[in-house]
């Protein structure tokens, strides 16, 4: 029995290790954003709270985005637009693929996290999420402001397309029954189980996925928990590094967040959002 015990906490360690080792840096603190800002005169700061949000105040010289902006028109909400065109958006904001960028919304991460995601999916190469915990926040002084930043100079936005970190309904379709592949919907318990409809009548989740809230990831303050918090999170769901994980909820908003999470926080580096998610799953396949 010692001998397992052993073995297990042998295990544990190297799996620790490993996580620690493979961690991106891409979410920085209110100090670190202050040093970027400083060291940087050309550094890009997008807003993605609510525009009303973002007239009472916000960053200064931050460019508010709305994700909604982003998204294709049609039936399906919450798909994105096609990448040659979400280029074309954010060059007219004078944002390029190696523009450094740093992002923030109203403290929900959710805002912030989906922009992180549609930047790095087309191939931006210096995108940081500033962390909205807002104990930091109250210490730190950052100049706010009610008024629009100057406008940027439009630039040439060229794309990569990064096919590792996205899932399309196919994908998920075809990869449901892979052992080697969960499916985590971040959605609330209500909406997973079928108490609260997708969309009309549509009910319930993806056959085989797994239910985890999102809010797990975060602490009472809004703030990402710390690696320790989310690695028993991975350990109550039965995530490791060793599988590859698809989140997705309705939109993939919240889906976004855990995606930040476990690729930034825990070093999970196969991971995918499903940006259609169940808004367009159940278009094609029935919900269970």
């Amino acid at each position: 029995m010692k001998t397992i015990n052993k073995i297990i906490l042998s295990l544990l360690v190297i799996l620790s290790g490993w996580i620690s080792a493979n961690a991106q840096v891409d979410i920085i603190t209110i100090d670190q954003f202050k040093d970027l800002a400083k060291a940087n005169k050309e550094l890009v700061i997008l807003d993605g709270s609510k525009g009303k949000t973002y007239d009472r105040a916000h960053v200064q010289n931050a460019i508010n985005v709305n994700h909604n902006d982003l998204y294709k028109d049609g039936d399906v909400s919450g798909v994105v637009k096609p990448v040659e065109d979400l280029a074309a958006f954010f060059g007219k904001l004078g944002i390029s693929e190696k523009s450094e960028i740093v992002l923030y919304d109203e403290g929900s991460q959710k805002y912030s996290s989906r922009l992180y995601w549609i930047l790095k999916y087309i191939g931006a190469e210096n995108v940081k999420i500033l962390h909205n915990d807002e104990n930091e926040w109250k210490k730190a002084r950052v100049m706010l402001t009610a008024q629009p930043p100057k406008a940027r100079k439009p630039v040439t936005f060229t794309p990569t397309v990064n096919e590792a970190i996205y899932a399309s309904t196919d994908y998920v379709s075809e990869n449901i029954k892979n052992p080697e592949v969960i499916v985590v919907d971040v959605r609330t318990p209500e909406e997973y189980s079928g108490e609260t409809a997708v969309s009309g009548d549509k009910k319930g989740h993806i056959p085989g996925s797994v239910n985890m809230d999102y809010v797990e990831v975060e602490t009472e303050t809004g703030a990402f928990k710390s690696k320790e918090d989310l690695m028993a999170l991975a350990e109550k769901y039965g995530l490791s590094p060793d599988k590859e994980v698809i989140f997705l909820c309705k939109t993939s908003v919240r889906g976004a967040v855990a995606y930040v999470a476990f690729k930034n926080i825990l070093g999970y580096e196969n991971v995918k959002l499903y940006d259609g998610a169940c808004a367009e799953w159940c278009t094609v396949h029935p919900l269970e």
